[in-house]
């Protein structure tokens, strides 16, 4: 009998995927549309735009008092996020 090397196919994309390099680009995204899922309805109502650069999540929102409220709570963000996607993709977030 031979042995057979299993893996989940998962894990095969995910590879294939790092030696593209493409594996950060689908991180980031799933991140990005991750937001209104981890912020809920209420945070998500005033969003205006979210983006990455330089492991910084760039959130833009149209109330200035929900920026200073939710600055209080980006390292806590920064953790649920990074929780959802499975990998340390962002280091920061700046409410805009």
């Amino acid at each position: 009998m031979f042995k057979r090397d299993v893996h989940q196919i998962s894990q095969l994309i995910m590879r294939n995927l790092r030696v593209q390099g493409l594996e950060t680009p689908l991180l980031q995204k799933r991140l990005v549309e991750s937001w209104s899922l981890i912020a809920g309805p209420a945070i998500d109502r005033y969003t205006t735009d979210v983006s990455i650069r330089n492991q910084t999540l760039f959130v833009r929102l149209s109330v200035p008092a929900l920026r200073a409220d939710l600055s209080m709570r980006r390292q806590e963000f920064v953790k649920l996020l990074n929780d959802y996607v499975g990998a340390q993709v962002i280091a920061d977030i700046k409410f805009c």
